[in-house]
């Protein structure tokens, strides 16, 4: 993974750090975290869960080319009696 800058977020700040999900799921990224991470209106977004939250990176070409290369291979465990088996894991 890219090693971005991290640019601290001043305690002031916070309140201009939280987004509120729409219906569809959708929140707007905050203006502060759009430019610590050098982020543009189209780039993919790559979300890392963590025991302590969530890690927002910018997507690089690396990892989405990684996702595509996946994707295809995940087919075979997608079937009903897949889910099944493994709902209660």
């Amino acid at each position: 993974m890219l090693a971005l800058p991290y640019y601290p977020l001043r305690m002031i700040d916070m309140a201009k750090n939280i987004s509120r999900l729409t219906s569809k799921y959708q929140a707007t990224v905050p203006a502060v975290v759009r430019e610590n991470l050098g982020l543009s209106a189209g780039d993919a977004l790559q979300f890392e869960i963590t025991p302590n939250g969530v890690v927002l990176t910018k997507a690089t070409d690396q990892d989405l080319e990684f996702a595509r290369a996946l994707t295809g291979t995940l087919s075979e465990w997608s079937s009903a009696a897949d889910e099944d088996a493994y709902r209660d894991l």
